[in-house]
């Protein structure tokens, strides 16, 4: 399966030097790399409030996709990583705000810390290209 691109500069996300933001493997699928809840700047939104983070991870992850050429439709599967599962209604009630009704598969773990104390969730996918 050759990798065909890779976005480390996309349209609304702080760039990155040390990992690509998606991978695009066989034309087909695109691997979006765990997105956090960091502005176009690097700064970090939402600290102590995982509604507001969810929100700019969800935005971050939309910036993606949409670079990729995609819509939340196109995202067949995600990955979440929380501090506190007992939160999911919360990341359930923003992730209907942001994607509406499309239930993609989903997993959620939750994990004992992320890159930075001040992350509360943190979000990677696949989606379909078509």
């Amino acid at each position: 399966m050759p990798i065909e691109d890779r976005l480390t500069d996309v349209p609304g996300l702080a760039a990155s030097t040390r990992y690509s933001h998606a991978v695009v493997a066989s034309g087909r699928l695109a691997f979006v790399s765990g997105q956090i809840s960091v502005d176009d700047e690097g700064k970090v939104v939402g600290v102590d409030d995982l509604a507001a983070q969810t929100r700019q991870v969800l935005t971050n992850l939309h910036h993606v996709i949409t670079e990729l050429g995609a819509g939340w439709g196109d995202v067949v599967k995600l990955g979440w990583y929380v501090l506190d599962a007992s939160e999911v209604q919360t990341i359930r009630d923003i992730r209907r705000e942001l994607m509406g009704d499309h239930t993609p598969a989903s997993t959620l773990v939750e994990v004992s810390a992320l890159v930075q104390p001040e992350f509360l969730v943190e979000v990677d996918a696949v989606v379909a290209l078509t």
